[in-house]
């Protein structure tokens, strides 16, 4: 079954020819395996970075306090939206000049960004900052949408007319993508000058 070999020559060949494949064998593991620890490092930082966006587009969002409108008696239009908003539990910093602000009612849907539209404005009142970032849960801000021009009749600013009995549901979503849904209920009768909606 087994066949001595007698011949010293040939006994070194066989020899040669298995640490070749030996070493042939170390060779590809070796290149395997450094393929698998790269792989496995990007997979991970790719993880990591999947996790954190995921968890900011759910935790980084806004808390509505509060929400009011001005209600002029002579157009009987809602002229003003406030909203007192903070940061959710467990949120990073906000920063509301980069959060948008979506208005879907009666007259349509308009988008913008807080920035960009002229008739926004923010006010952080709970800190001296004037870079309107929320850095802290105990921080509040008012933010101040202009529907229309207080000082004429009719004319609509964002393309809503807010009367009485109307509703608009406004969504405000971060920079990372969280979103937060005011619903805005006008009552059916206003008599006062500002309201609670």
């Amino acid at each position: 079954m087994f066949e001595a070999i007698t011949d010293e020559e040939q006994r070194g060949q066989v020899g040669i020819g298995t640490l070749i494949v030996f070493i042939a064998m170390v060779l590809v593991a070796a290149i395997a395996a450094g393929v698998l620890i790269n792989t496995a490092g990007f997979l991970q930082t790719q993880a990591e970075a999947t996790g954190q966006e995921s968890t900011s587009q759910v935790a980084d969002r806004l808390q509505v306090v509060s929400q009011s409108g001005t209600f002029n008696q002579s157009n009987e239009y809602i002229t003003q939206l406030d909203f007192v908003v903070a940061q959710s539990p467990g949120s990073e910093n906000i920063d509301l000049n980069q959060t948008s602000m979506e208005l879907i009612g009666a007259d349509g849907q308009e988008s913008f960004k807080i920035e960009d539209e002229s008739n926004a404005t923010i006010d952080i009142f709970t800190n001296d900052d004037l870079d309107n970032v929320l850095t802290d849960n105990s921080e509040r801000a008012e933010i101040n949408v202009q529907l229309q021009n207080p000082n004429s009749s009719g004319d609509s600013w964002l393309g809503y007319n807010l009367e009485e009995g109307d509703t608009l549901t406004v969504t405000f979503t971060t920079a990372s993508g969280a979103s937060t849904t005011a619903e805005i209920r006008v009552p059916s009768t206003v008599v006062e000058d500002s309201v609670r909606l």
